[in-house]
């Protein structure tokens, strides 16, 4: 039995309860980034210090598990995904908060599964069915209804919607990413390399702060809370949930965002954006079931 498997039937946790600490871990990201961002951080190290942090913590899990890290052409292509996997995607997730506020750029984020079905598309050459085009639409339909009703203390601007997307788009590579990797390496190692090289990439666009006490913990959390142990939580979780199952359960993020977002920050979407909010997510639930074609 291997060190994980050992540490996955030890911890007794059932899979769905990972899953869903995961989504709340993951649910506060927006929130610690407002915290921090409002404490005087810059947005772009916000993101800088989730990736060092964070990967300074894999890189020593993965260090004392002894778990090999990915070599040649593997190395590369984790490479590239820490550039645009981390240091794009962070980024443009703490420029969305920025922007936007926070629970409008948890919702953005979840257009991730409709980029997924569309990269499938042009990149995997994998077909488009009734399905992804609806799921798809659906998403545009949402973002549009979102652009329109805006809400309070919501700023649905066009740099909030573009930073918010961007943050989708590379969200899904990680799906794409997952697919290849994640079953090779345990994902410890891969966050050990791609997490450094992120912080690297956002490295020349800090405008450094000084922080205070309270930034230091905002950030501090976010790498520790919402980077190390959501992604250890969502990774042992899945080891025995469906994908399916588990991509559900995770849905519940922006939800957890928009609560903490609204009682801490006064942040509340307007109907017409709660209404677009619910078809990104249903289109996002709809592409995580598996396909049924056979052809």
């Amino acid at each position: 039995m291997s060190t994980v498997q050992r540490a996955d039937a030890a911890s007794g946790v059932p899979a769905p309860v990972l899953i869903l600490c995961a989504a709340v871990l993951w649910g506060l990201l927006g929130i610690l980034g407002k915290q921090a961002q409002g404490a005087g951080v810059g947005a772009l190290e916000v993101a800088f210090w989730r990736a060092a942090l964070g990967g300074g913590l894999f890189a020593l899990h993965a260090a004392v598990t002894r778990a090999p890290l990915p070599r040649g052409r593997d190395l590369l292509v984790t490479l590239g995904f820490g550039v645009l996997g981390v240091s794009v995607f962070y980024g443009a997730y703490q420029l969305a908060v920025r922007s936007g506020g926070a629970s409008l750029a948890s919702v953005l984020l979840y257009t991730a599964p409709a980029f997924v079905a569309l990269l499938g598309w042009a990149i995997l050459r994998e077909r488009l069915g009734l399905r992804e085009v609806l799921a798809v639409g659906g998403t545009l339909a949402g973002v549009a209804l979102i652009s329109l009703g805006g809400g309070q203390g919501v700023t649905v601007t066009a740099a909030a919607l573009a930073f918010g997307l961007l943050s989708g788009l590379t969200y899904s590579l990680y799906y794409l990413y997952g697919k290849a990797f994640f079953t090779r390496y345990a994902p410890t190692a891969l966050y050990a390399v791609a997490l450094p090289v992120g912080a690297l990439g956002l490295l020349p666009f800090v405008d450094w702060a000084p922080k205070t006490g309270a930034a230091w913990s905002s950030l501090g959390a976010m790498a520790v809370l919402s980077t190390y142990l959501a992604y250890l939580a969502y990774s042992a979780g899945l080891r025995r949930l469906p994908a399916t199952r588990a991509s559900v359960i995770a849905s519940l993020e922006p939800v957890v965002a928009a609560l903490l977002a609204a009682a801490l920050f006064g942040e509340r979407l307007s109907l017409l954006a709660l209404l677009g909010a619910a078809l990104v997510m249903a289109a996002a639930l709809t592409l995580s079931r598996p396909s049924t074609r056979t052809d």
